[in-house]
């Protein structure tokens, strides 16, 4: 009977799963992997340096929509991958970092890179664990995989012992889980959406504000309906752009500090209070705000600032259910409310206009940003790198389509926008990807 070994059954489980493309860098003892990977038909990326891997895979999967697969060698090489995994952490990205490592047989001894790489992962991961035995890789890597993936998606990290990968056995001795699988999407509570319908059936000012949990959840189309139902304006957070075209008719980015500043009701799903939102206090938003928050995750609710309707669900199935109650309820918007914010969204960008249309020299980076803007297909992929250019790039330049806009994220982590690109460009080839880079 044929022979199998651990490198070999993890390469046939990402196989399993639907892994599609992995990003790595070759060394040992992970050169296995790589090889039975890419003899099941998966494309194996050589990078250039193992953070570098680790951002392409974050930047596919925001595109994607799917966990982005990162290989290192042991040592230095897996220690290389902390940095872009910890981005892809506080940016809630699905991601499995896999890490060679010193064999457990040599454990204690100095051997060569021994030192607990399991350890250094465990703070910035959803799950980490280590592989002691090769006939376990396919069962691991199932569990990384759906890990990754949620209720609250992020990266997962897997230590891989040389000895482990190594592991010689016969055909039929390891299980392989099926993969591909994702949990059910929880509902909302009945209760709880008749009253933030009736929050927002009185409301003289409502807002929507989503976060990147409506593109993992692919709720794009569900919100959409809900706001052209309830005639809502919305906002987004930076990485969560483009899931309701933002030349759509309530759409009024320019008028963001406005909006958050007189809103009497906002309802927030699949995003949390950041700093980005400022942590959804005042002087940002009014003292008396009321806010419906939805979420997925039951330790997002009322996180950093109280909330007047919690719901914890799926982005999805909640904005489905509703636009349903939205219906039954007449739910509108004032037209004074939507005319307030049109009229100081077109005067905010008409001062800006000024700038990006400017032919002054030295040249102004809105006016970069503008040539873009004039140059990309309505579909492209912006990887925004930087201090300036983020600040510019997220003033000027639209998004129109769900997993197009790319930057730094809750990490501020410059050096994201190449690898990124890199990433984009694997998930979507037929798509144009731009990286937007420059600091200071």
């Amino acid at each position: 009977m044929a022979e199998k070994t651990g490198a070999d059954v993890l390469a046939q489980q990402m196989r399993e799963e639907g892994v599609e493309d992995l990003f790595y860098i070759m060394g040992g003892p992970i050169v296995g992997v790589a090889g039975a990977a890419g003899d099941l038909g998966i494309r194996t990326i050589d990078c250039r340096h193992e953070q570098g891997a680790a951002m392409a895979a974050h930047g596919y999967a925001r595109v994607k929509r799917s966990p982005g697969v990162c290989l290192a060698a042991s040592g230095p090489a897996t220690t290389n991958l902390l940095t872009g995994i910890a981005n892809a952490y506080l940016d809630c990205a699905p991601l499995v970092a896999l890490g060679g490592a010193a064999s457990l047989r040599a454990y204690d001894t100095d051997a060569f890179q021994e030192y607990d790489q399991l350890s250094m992962a465990q703070p910035v991961t959803r799950w980490a664990a280590r592989v002691h035995d090769g006939d376990r890789m396919a069962e691991y890597f199932n569990m990384a995989y759906r890990k990754s993936q949620g209720p609250k998606p992020g990266p997962t990290y897997l230590d891989l012992p040389g000895n482990a990968l190594y592991d010689r056995m016969e055909e039929g001795t390891a299980w392989f889980p099926s993969g591909g699988q994702r949990p059910s999407r929880p509902a909302p509570d009945p209760g709880a959406v008749r009253d933030a319908i009736e929050l927002l059936r009185n409301a003289e000012r409502p807002i929507v504000i989503s976060g990147s949990g409506i593109f993992w959840s692919d709720a794009a189309s569900e919100l959409r309906e809900f706001i052209d139902t309830a005639r809502i304006p919305f906002f987004t957070t930076p990485q969560g752009r483009g899931v309701v075209p933002e030349d759509h008719e309530l759409a009024f980015t320019a008028a963001r500090g406005q909006a958050f500043r007189e809103a009497d009701v906002a309802l927030v799903v699949g995003t949390r209070f950041n700093f980005i939102i400022s942590f959804g206090a005042p002087p940002r938003f009014a003292n008396d705000l009321k806010v419906i928050q939805i979420d997925i995750d039951p330790s997002e609710i009322g996180h950093n600032r109280p909330v007047d309707v919690g719901i914890v669900a799926d982005a999805k199935v909640a904005l489905s259910t509703f636009t349903e109650a939205a219906k039954a309820a007449d739910l509108s918007t004032s037209d004074g409310w939507i005319a307030r914010l049109s009229e100081s969204d077109d005067s905010h960008r008409q001062q800006t206009r000024q700038q990006a249309e400017s032919d002054d020299s030295p040249i102004h980076p809105l006016r970069v940003a503008n040539e873009l803007v004039n140059y990309v297909d309505r579909d492209a992929i912006f990887c925004v790198d930087g201090q300036e250019t983020l600040n510019y790039g997220r003033q000027w330049i639209p998004s129109y389509v769900e997993g197009a806009r790319l930057n730094s994220g809750p990490n501020g982590c410059i050096g994201t926008g190449i690898p990124f690109a890199m990433g984009a460009k694997v998930a979507a080839p037929a798509r144009q990807v731009v990286a937007f880079v420059g600091d200071g």
